[in-house]
């Protein structure tokens, strides 16, 4: 594929005007041999990677040519959305597990040009004989770091001996490589290191440190999120359990939250990144799990560590949720008496919290579940032609609308929620009888 296409369809398609300096280097390596760029969470590293991977790339030849490997499945979808908006000409497909295996067969009866997978649902095709990676010329490891953390590494080395005529070789990674296995070409790789530049996400963000008075910190959160702007948070915490208890008390004191951690259902996790898009649940309470790879349009005000982060790399991937591109943010960390503070945890000042905000965090959306979408053929304009005609909105008062293959949520004003829903429950949208709730954190109501 030509640059010169790759770059107009960035501008034209992602609306970015210029490339960072990141993404300028990358944009003129050879497209042989291996790279390992070195670059922190929310620089635009996709972009950067996916530029000398397309230029790798010859006329679509109805086989795999490209192949991005990511450790979620929510980073797999971010990056295909991004690579199909690029690489105009070729067929880009994800692979990943939580959705039925039957619908990917079903893309894959046409032989994608890329691939993006996560490790366990790449292989899973390997073995029932549903893909040719023989043809594989350029392999990218996107968050290599984390690949190895989860424990992929066994998957990698499988994968690879499938990819007989690989040339070219990305890795990515926040923090430099502790592991070189040999099962990779990493002789004399050509290392593009961006984890410390000025222009980084840690110069545009300010970290800021509370003390909590007691052990249990659920008091010092709540005053922090009372306390805080207008705006979207991410509260991270260590553990399931944890994160559990915070998303329920914080609920019970009224404040507009959502839940995510590996334990819940797919659709579930997918719903809480939707009501954060959407402002319904403007604060998520997350493990680790949030820290990589979420899509989050319009990105986040503030991350707040509830939990000490139990390694550099988490420290660094939690605060890279904010201040991402070209923004700013504010990083909290709350402490306790006793606790001992990791080397790798800094902050600017100490602060305290009021608990009073002249313009406090608020929710003005609530969302409509939909159990319809494109697999039943409903389109966009569809739902909001029906919630026109049967749930007295006007065009104004639709928002953001995720549609789904199964399902679909819309964002609407949260004083017209229950009067909506009201008119609309056992109506039918294009002659199909749908069920309609209103989806607040994992309670769906009517």
């Amino acid at each position: 594929m030509k640059q010169t296409e790759i770059i107009s369809n960035i501008k034209t398609r992602l609306g970015i005007e210029s490339l960072n300096d990141m993404q300028l280097v990358m944009s003129g390596i050879e497209t042989r041999g291996t790279a390992v760029l070195l670059a922190p969470t929310g620089s635009g590293k996709t972009v950067a990677f996916a530029i000398p991977m397309l230029r790798s790339l010859p006329a679509p030849q109805n086989k795999v040519m490209a192949l991005v490997i990511a450790p979620s499945r929510e980073l797999v979808l971010q990056i295909a959305e991004v690579i199909r908006q690029i690489a105009t000409g070729y067929k880009t497909t994800a692979l990943y597990g939580g959705h039925p295996m039957q619908e990917e067969i079903n893309s894959l009866s046409v032989t994608p040009d890329i691939i993006v997978a996560t490790p366990g649902r790449l292989l899973d095709h390997l073995k029932r004989g549903q893909l040719d990676l023989s043809a594989v010329g350029t392999l990218v490891l996107d968050e290599y770091d984390k690949s190895l953390e989860l424990g992929f590494a066994d998957e990698m080395r499988r994968i690879v001996k499938h990819l007989r005529q690989m040339k070219f070789l990305i890795l990515t990674s926040a923090t430099p490589l502790a592991e070189k296995p040999d099962w990779l070409p990493l002789a004399s790789p050509l290392v593009i290191d961006f984890s410390a530049k000025s222009d980084s996400p840690r110069s545009r963000t300010q970290i800021v440190h509370i003390e909590s008075p007691s052990r249990d910190k659920i008091d010092t959160l709540t005053d922090l999120l009372n306390t805080l702007p207008d705006g979207r948070v991410i509260v991270f915490a260590n553990h399931r359990e944890s994160v559990e208890r915070i998303y329920d008390i914080l609920r019970s004191r009224n404040l507009p939250v959502g839940i995510y951690h590996g334990g819940l259902e797919q659709h579930d996790r997918e719903n809480a990144i939707e009501l954060l898009n959407n402002n319904s649940t403007p604060i998520l309470v997350s493990t680790d799990l949030g820290s990589r790879g979420l899509d989050i349009s319009g990105g986040v005000d503030s991350v707040v560590h509830y939990h000490l982060p139990p390694s550099p790399e988490s420290w660094t991937h939690r605060n890279g949720r904010t201040a991402r591109v070209d923004s700013t943010g504010t990083v909290y960390v709350i402490t306790a008496d006793g606790e001992t503070i990791p080397d790798y945890v800094d902050w600017d000042r100490d602060w305290y919290p009021s608990g009073k905000s002249d313009n406090p965090i608020r929710s003005l959306n609530a969302t409509l579940y939909f159990n319809v979408g494109k697999k039943e053929k409903i389109s966009r304009g569809d739902i909001v032609g029906f919630l026109i005609a049967k749930g007295g909105l006007t065009a104004q008062q639709i928002g953001r609308i995720s549609l789904r293959d199964h399902c679909a949520l819309v964002a609407i004003p949260r004083d017209a929620a229950s009067k909506t829903l009201a008119a609309v429950t056992g109506q039918k949208i294009k002659n199909t009888r749908v069920k309609i709730s209103l989806i607040d954190g994992l309670r769906h109501h009517g």
